[in-house]
């Protein structure tokens, strides 16, 4: 079984619906593909975070006391009077309206959830490329921008921008496929010192530029931003001085 036709079977193996032949099939290909692996771990990441009732939205208990107060001065502005259509309306429209609020407020919740998971996802491939039990930090090892960029052509449906920081102190170690929200990406890596960086890129769905923002997660920082169509994601234990200083020299 190679990669590409693990791809189109990986969801049934999440879920347990496989056939016993295709999920040995499946197992024997994660077992010598450390990419693959890696895929199927941020699948199950992704599962686990979503069974641990992060996304699930409870109305706040304020809402009923909103709605009933609302209900109540809408029937004293109106008083119901046979047939008692217009204070009903009046009261149907009030509700209408806290409800969409409510509604609104859980979509913008749910918003920062989402980009909360794929914060965790960034950090946990990062950490996983740096496991001494796991080291995989490149798929293609070169310092040449020219030998890792032509590398990502059919692995991805972009063209990630590679740039050689050597003289800069931030040498190219390579590249490799990643996955992230969902879809394959690139991941670049460069070095300074004994400190790596990884930095992810994929298509964005926004096309204004957008950031940088920064972030501090389990001792690592990140900087976010979006350019010319792809959402770029530096990660590193380097300082925020350097780390930004890397971003800077990305994005020059």
């Amino acid at each position: 079984m190679t990669c590409q036709d693990m791809r189109p079977l990986m969801h049934g193996y999440l879920d347990g619906e496989l056939d016993l032949v295709r999920n040995l099939e499946m197992e024997r290909h994660l077992e010598t593909c450390p990419a693959c692996a890696q895929t199927v771990a941020n699948h199950r990441a992704v599962q686990g975070a979503l069974r641990s009732g992060t996304f699930y939205f409870k109305a706040p208990e304020a809402l009923e006391t909103r709605l009933r107060s609302s209900l109540e001065r809408g029937s004293r502005t109106f008083p119901i009077r046979r047939p008692g259509w217009r204070g009903w309306a009046v009261a149907a429209s009030i509700a209408v309206t806290f409800v969409l609020g409510w509604q609104v407020a859980r979509m913008g919740s749910s918003a920062s959830s989402a980009k909360e998971l794929l914060v965790r996802e960034v950090v946990s491939s990062h950490i996983r490329s740096l496991m001494a039990s796991h080291m995989h930090l490149t798929d293609v090892a070169s310092s040449d921008q020219h030998t890792v960029k032509p590398w990502f052509d059919g692995q991805i449906d972009f063209s990630p921008p590679v740039k050689d920081l050597a003289k800069d102190d931030f040498t190219l170690k390579g590249g490799r496929l990643d996955y992230l929200g969902e879809r394959p990406v690139a991941a670049l890596v460069y070095q300074r010192r004994k400190h790596f960086v990884n930095l992810f890129i994929w298509p964005s769905s926004a096309a204004s530029t957008a950031g940088p923002t920064q972030l501090s997660r389990q001792g690592y920082h990140l900087i976010q931003w979006t350019e010319s169509g792809l959402s770029f994601w530096a990660i590193s234990d380097l300082n925020e001085a350097e780390l930004n200083e890397f971003v800077q020299l990305v994005r020059s």
